[in-house]
């Protein structure tokens, strides 16, 4: 009888979640600096719809995790139509606390993840959009 193979666990290092948190916290630094551009504006969005997208797979029961995250990634969308519209990419004063809750959600739970789970929903997001 073979043996069922268990998939592998890869937690998320401290490596990966750094890169996550640049590529969050810089683009928002950025867009409160008046120095926010369509390319930072894509790895904020990216980054928040990965980690949203992979909680939800993992049927997380972080506490409004996933409702904290859709609040961020609705305000970002708003940013995004306007920017498209006018050419100026930037968050508002009154949506930063928004996205920045994202923000910081998406930091608390990205150590649930698994690094496979991560590069797997990325790779998927990117196949829908590209």
């Amino acid at each position: 009888m073979a043996k069922k193979k268990v998939p592998l666990r890869v937690p998320v290092t401290k490596g990966l979640k750094d890169i996550y948190a640049m590529d969050m916290h810089l683009p928002y630094q950025a867009a409160c600096e008046g120095r926010f551009s369509v390319g930072a504006f894509g790895r904020l969005a990216v980054a928040l719809c990965v980690v949203r997208s992979a909680l939800a797979q993992k049927n997380t029961q972080i506490p409004n995790a996933i409702e904290t995250l859709d609040a961020a990634i609705i305000t970002l969308t708003t940013v995004r139509r306007r920017g498209d519209l006018t050419d100026v990419w930037e968050i508002n004063e009154e949506e930063r606390p928004s996205v920045l809750d994202g923000i910081n959600v998406a930091e608390e739970c990205i150590g649930v993840l698994d690094v496979a789970l991560l590069a797997q929903t990325a790779a998927t997001l990117s196949d829908k959009i590209g």
